[in-house]
């Protein structure tokens, strides 16, 4: 690596080192709320649905964290940038397969793509080690998504750019302009090593680092960040029950919020659950995975087990598949709904839903 780089890319880490030590003083608290109709409330003329003062200033500018607006994209035989125990974001839409090391997404946060005909949005907030994926569709237009330069609950505060509205990455929900109050949809994921995601989707593409930006990807600037109990910017809840950086996989069904911590799913691989009013399989078979299922099939709530390595439905004894395809049996063919998840760090989501529940703790 020349010097040139070399110097860049200490450049852009003090830069987001300097995000990471700003102080609570810098936040946005001189706000007044003028009006308020329902969930949206007006300042000055701006739209928002929570007060402007929780919404701070992270360090860098607007797009001062770049995102990949055109990404391209490295075959298995050509990722030797790539270790299998890197961690990526995998995502399967219509049969195409793509993965996103996190080791550049450190570095840009969002990445706006196209996967199977969909436009997607894939987003990392490092500061609570939370991944999502967005359709970036609104209203039938297909937009773009930058880094705003802002927090709320220590989360990545993203915003459009056909209306500019900033929207949370963990709600995500519009939290401030023209559209507030509006909610992306989102898709499902892997949070998977790149040994394990080529182990599944063998015709995968991934991401390289060539994004337009010079940058020390082999370097995280976040350091020992995500082992330390140290949370470096306010947020609205904190609660006990998981210690705060423990990684969790958060699910909702409309106002019901629960999350699981990740070791207990590994440890089960298999828990068959009710979430208000939806029966649901989480699953792993994979360290750091997870998947979850809506177990209704035809009319029927199945309940799961792993035999052998094999998930089987206990109703029917049909094997099914990482994919939720049942390959054997009474029911093969049949296809379970996988749903969206809410994969990160605890301390992350209970800022968010302060009332959820706990898998395996007792209300």
């Amino acid at each position: 690596m020349n010097l040139k780089l070399v110097l860049l890319g200490i450049v852009a880490i003090a830069g987001i080192m300097s995000f990471l030590v700003m102080s609570p003083d810098d936040a946005e608290s001189d706000v007044q709320i003028t009006s308020a109709t329902s969930d949206i409330m007006i300042t000055d003329g701006k739209k928002h649905i929570i007060s402007l003062d929780k919404i701070r200033r992270g360090g860098p500018p607007k797009d001062g964290i770049p995102s990949i607006d055109d990404p391209k994209f490295a075959t298995i035989n050509d990722s030797q940038f790539v270790s299998d125990e890197d961690i990526v974001i995998g995502l399967s839409i219509n049969g195409e397969s793509k993965a996103y090391p996190l080791f550049i997404l450190v570095w840009h946060e969002i990445v706006n793509d196209v996967v199977g005909g969909t436009p997607v949005a894939v987003t990392y907030c490092p500061l609570c080690y939370t991944n999502q994926v967005f359709d970036r569709t609104l209203d039938g237009t297909t937009v773009e998504f930058g880094t705003s330069g802002k927090l709320y609950n220590s989360n990545l505060v993203m915003y459009d750019r056909l209306t500019d509205s900033y929207w949370s990455q963990g709600l995500g929900i519009a939290i401030t302009g023209e559209l507030s109050g509006d909610t992306l949809d989102t898709i499902p994921f892997d949070m998977i090593t790149w040994g394990n995601w080529k182990e599944l989707h063998q015709d995968t593409l991934v991401l390289t680092t060539d994004t337009g930006h010079i940058r020390s990807y082999s370097i995280d600037p976040y350091g020992s960040y995500y082992t330390n109990p140290q949370i470096l910017f306010p947020v609205d809840n904190q609660d006990d029950r998981i210690p705060l950086k423990e990684v969790i996989v958060g699910f909702h069904q409309d106002d019901i919020f629960k999350a699981y911590k990740q070791s207990d799913v590994e440890s089960n691989g298999i828990i068959n659950d009710v979430v208000g009013d939806s029966s649901i399989l989480v699953v792993s078979m994979f360290a750091g995975n997870s998947r979850v299922f809506d177990r209704m099939v035809n009319d029927d709530v199945l309940d799961f087990t792993f035999e052998d390595g094999v998930i089987l439905d206990t109703n029917t004894k049909s094997v099914w598949n990482y994919d939720g395809k049942s390959i054997s049996g009474t029911l093969k063919g049949e296809q379970l709904s996988r749903l969206s998840i809410n994969p990160g760090f605890w301390f992350s989501w209970i800022s968010f839903h302060p009332d959820t529940l706990v898998y395996g703790v007792t209300p």
